[in-house]
């Protein structure tokens, strides 16, 4: 496995808040992401920079570090953060009943919930 010694190479940014597909976690070669409650991170140094999550996310919620919308610059630290506090997750879950709901709502930092996933 590459471990990358830089920072976060792809982030999971607040459209992931309440929706929590996790399509994109089946696609991950070397299950990075995180789980918790309500959103899901990715683990700056476990990353390959391989992309392949990014077209997976059915509300757009992943982004190369240099591509991450300004408005969003905390969630870099928030991966950062909750990857070390969060399980792995391997494989695609139950996406919350009402996560379509979610899908165009912003903001959402509000929502966010710091507990670890199931």
């Amino acid at each position: 496995m590459k471990v990358r010694s830089n920072a976060v190479t792809y982030v999971v940014a607040e459209p992931c808040i309440r929706c929590r597909t996790t399509d994109c976690v089946d696609v991950c070669p070397v299950d990075c992401f995180h789980a918790g409650e309500n959103m899901l991170v990715i683990h700056p140094y476990e990353c390959i920079d391989c992309g392949a999550c990014v077209p997976e996310c059915p509300v757009s919620a992943i982004f190369e570090q240099s591509e991450l919308p300004a408005k969003w610059v905390e969630y870099i630290e928030l991966n950062l953060e909750y990857a070390d506090k969060w399980p792995v997750i391997t494989s695609k879950a139950d996406a919350p009943s009402d996560w379509e709901n979610w899908r165009d709502v912003e903001p959402k930092r509000q929502h966010f919930n710091p507990a670890p996933g199931p």
